[in-house]
C-alpha cells in the first residue's frame, strides 16, 4: 500500500448486531491495508433494563473484557472513523450520544476536521428508521468538518444487502437474527471503501500510527 492508515470503528451494540457489522467493517478496512481499533462505547442502562433481554446481558458478558471502551484518544489518533449504532426511535442511541457529545474539545481544536466518516446501523424493522439514524449522524460530521463517506451504490454488492446508499443497515427481524452474509459483505466493502479513500486524502507524512 502506498501509506498506511488509522481507522477507528467506534460503536454500541445491545444484543450484538452492530457488533457483527462492525466487526465486518473492520475486516473490510484491514483487508485494505488500514490498522484498526473495533472498541465499544460503554453501557449507560442500568441493569434491571439488561437483565430483562437475555440477548442483551449475553452480549454484554460476553463483550465486557473482549472488546476495549471507546476512548477520545481513539479520535485523536484516527485518521477516519466508522460508527455503528441501533437505531433508537430514529435516532442515534444514547450510549454512541454520550461519547460523542464528549469530543467537543477535540472538535474546537480541529482535530476532527478533514477526516472521512462513514456509519452504519441496525433496527428491528426493515422501515424502523436506518436512513434517519445514519443521517443524523452525518449531521454530526458536518458539524465536525469531516469528510462524510458513505457507500452511495458504487458496488453490485450493495443492491445484494438492500439498497442502503446512506450505509449498511440491517433489518433483524423478530425474533431477531444476525446480520446475513449479503449485508456483511456490504459492510466488508464499506470499511474498505473508508479505508481507500482515506488514503487518497491523507498524505503519508500526516498519517499517524
Amino acid at each position: 500500500m502506498p501509506n498506511d492508515v488509522n481507522i477507528a470503528v467506534i460503536y454500541y451494540s445491545a444484543t450484538g448486531n452492530v457488533h457483527r457489522l462492525a466487526e465486518a467493517v473492520a475486516e473490510g478496512a484491514v483487508k485494505a491495508g488500514a490498522h484498526v481499533r473495533v472498541h465499544r462505547v460503554p453501557e449507560l442502562a442500568p441493569d434491571t433494563a439488561i437483565d430483562a433481554n437475555p440477548d442483551w446481558r449475553a452480549h454484554v458478558d460476553e463483550t465486557r473484557e473482549v472488546v476495549p471502551e471507546a476512548r477520545l484518544d481513539d479520535l485523536a489518533w484516527a485518521d477516519a472513523y466508522a460508527f455503528g449504532t441501533p437505531t433508537r426511535f430514529g435516532m442515534v442511541s444514547a450510549q454512541l450520544k454520550q461519547f460523542l457529545d464528549q469530543a467537543g474539545g477535540l472538535w474546537l481544536n480541529g482535530v476532527l476536521t478533514d477526516k472521512p466518516a462513514t456509519a452504519f446501523t441496525s433496527s428491528i424493522n426493515r422501515h424502523g428508521g436506518q436512513e434517519t439514524t445514519l443521517v443524523s449522524l452525518y449531521n454530526l460530521f458536518a458539524h465536525w468538518g469531516s469528510i462524510i463517506v458513505p457507500p452511495g451504490y458504487t458496488d453490485p454488492v450493495l443492491y445484494e444487502a438492500g439498497g442502503n446508499p446512506y450505509g449498511v443497515s440491517w433489518p433483524t427481524g423478530q425474533p431477531a437474527e444476525l446480520p446475513d452474509d449479503p449485508t456483511l459483505r456490504a459492510a466488508q466493502y464499506q470499511g474498505q471503501r473508508l479505508a481507500d479513500i482515506t488514503r487518497r486524502l491523507t498524505p503519508k507524512e500526516e498519517s499517524t500510527r
